[in-house]
């Protein structure tokens, strides 16, 4: 999840960090050590931590259906994440409250489960979640239409943001650089006629969930041109709008949402780089 609007130092739109939690748990600050090359026995803890978010969020698509609150996801998602040995990465992240972030039509990211809000035939709802296992986290998206009621609008959004995802996961290698990822998920997104939204990017994972670098999915000078090095782990995350590029948050400071009230998707996948690609760590077809 990159995300957490308010609390990453590096988007587009210059925002803050803000509230951050006192509680003890995970290491939940974002790294300061620069961009680091994981040792095998990191990437194996990596690995398991990450099946963890896959095997919730594979139950999640299997489980979401009209009528049920987004506030019952969260306990689904926290109670399987508790029960495979790990910590949920997200409750109590700079005092987000939920295990998940479920965000519905228009909203981009960093929705708040809650009882009151009930997930409706042809819903476009993305469900983003962390684990934190044995001193590592995974971080993953998916976008779900949700019954026979979703629209084709909204099932090719969100097969394009998917596209977009393994677009720029295809580049990845060690001697590839961050501006050819972000160009082929770009490229992707608008030659299909929708927008990146350019507020939030993707990230460096493993010890901390939000670590160096930030993962872009558009050409920027912003983005300095980094070449990947085999070990490297990163949350890759293209976020789509079908409307304009822009949000707002909402009062509760948390969830963002379209400007124009558009429909918005988002996938995202923890991988590490290696020397002929990647692997996908959050992979769900296992």
């Amino acid at each position: 999840m990159n995300l957490f609007a308010d609390l990453l130092a590096h988007t587009q739109s210059g925002q803050g960090a803000s509230g951050l939690a006192t509680q003890s748990g995970p290491r939940i600050q974002k790294g300061r050590r620069g961009v680091e090359v994981k040792s095998a026995r990191e990437i194996e803890i990596m690995r398991q931590a990450s099946r963890i978010v896959a095997t919730v969020l594979r139950e999640i698509i299997e489980i979401a259906a009209p009528g049920m609150s987004t506030a019952e996801l969260d306990r689904h998602a926290e109670r399987r994440i508790r029960e495979l040995g790990a910590t949920p990465s997200f409750k109590g992240y700079h005092g987000f409250p939920a295990s998940i972030c479920a965000s519905i039509n228009d909203q981009v990211v960093h929705g708040i489960p809650g009882e009151r809000q009930l997930i409706r035939d042809g819903d476009l709802l993305k469900v983003d979640t962390g684990a934190y296992f044995e001193g590592y986290h995974g971080d993953s998206c998916v976008t779900i239409p949700v019954g026979a009621g979703a629209s084709e609008a909204a099932r090719r959004l969100s097969r394009v943001a998917q596209e977009s995802l393994m677009k720029g996961l295809a580049t990845v290698k060690a001697g590839s650089t961050l501006l050819e990822l972000a160009g082929a998920v770009q490229d992707h997104v608008e030659a299909h006629g929708y927008a990146v939204v350019e507020d939030y990017t993707g990230h460096g994972v493993g010890r901390n969930l939000h670590e160096e670098p930030s993962v872009f999915n558009f050409r920027t000078r912003d983005l300095p041109n980094m070449t990947l090095r085999a070990g490297m782990t990163l949350a890759v995350e293209p976020i789509l709008n079908a409307g304009s590029k822009d949000c707002r948050t909402l009062k509760d400071r948390w969830t963002v949402v379209t400007v124009d009230g558009s429909l918005s998707a988002q996938w995202e996948h923890t991988i590490v780089v290696t020397g002929d690609g990647c692997e996908i760590l959050t992979d769900r077809d296992f």
